[in-house]
């Protein structure tokens, strides 16, 4: 190999190292250029399902005689909820649950002494799903009179659901995902530029809450089961390429 052949090898390494290393620039300056966005979506909803559940006791000494009264009560509770207008598929029994009962005695240091035996308690739960929300309601607002006819039961307010849940958050994911394509074509316009192909999209927490309440979002997703009428929120961060 001659001086101008060995020289004219050299030129073109040359030539083609810096064509690689411009090229290698370009792309990399090219995968910069990306449009970061988070569209949002909410909707409205009313619950169409209603679960509430209450409990009731008794406590003897002898066990036959604790049951018997418990399963007494069994029966007022049922035929009072079917007086409500419940059917019987809408209503459920627990099992009964059995607890021994003690007094328990302390020295001065509160150290246990002794214990002296007071009987049992026996314990039984009636759960409750029904469509019929406002008539729900209003049964867990009277449940008190259930007094008047000997029984003590305890309960909590009714919890509300929608069981088409499922529909509500791919109808947000949809409308999140337009909101997030017109922020980034909003800003790429003011910007002189065009959006190109969506790069990368991660949906955000679900959060459902009482409609109209103050209501602070979690980071794992609120999840409000105490307001028939219900908003639903979702986001979605969009990452798409810039032309």
């Amino acid at each position: 190999m001659n001086k101008f052949t060995a020289v004219a090898v050299v030129c073109i390494a040359l030539i083609i190292a810096v064509f690689i290393l411009g090229k290698s620039y370009n792309y990399k300056h090219k995968q910069t250029e990306i449009i970061s966005v988070t569209g949002a979506a909410d909707t409205n909803f009313v619950s169409d399902l209603s679960v509430w559940s209450g409990s009731f006791a008794r406590s003897s000494f002898n066990l036959q005689e604790a049951y018997a009264q418990l399963k007494n009560d069994e029966t007022v509770v049922m035929n009072y909820l079917q007086g409500k207008g419940l059917s019987k598929t809408e209503m459920t029994t627990s099992s009964i649950s059995t607890e021994k009962l003690f007094d328990y005695t302390y020295d001065e240091s509160g150290r246990q002494t002794g214990s002296v035996f007071k009987g049992y308690k026996l314990s039984e739960s009636v759960n409750i799903e029904s469509k019929d929300l406002v008539k729900i309601d209003k049964i867990s607002r009277e449940i008190t009179e259930l007094i008047q006819q000997g029984v003590e039961l305890t309960s909590s307010s009714p919890n509300y659901y929608y069981t088409r849940l499922g529909d509500v958050k791919i109808g947000l994911l949809a409308k999140a995902s337009e909101d997030g394509t017109k922020r980034a074509e909003t800003i790429a316009k003011n910007a002189h530029s065009n959006i190109g192909c969506l790069r990368k999209a991660t949906m955000g927490v679900f959060q459902i809450t009482g409609q109209n309440e103050n209501e602070d979002y979690s980071f794992g997703g609120a999840f409000n089961t105490k307001n028939i009428n219900k908003t639903a929120t979702i986001t979605v961060k969009m990452d798409f390429a810039a032309e």
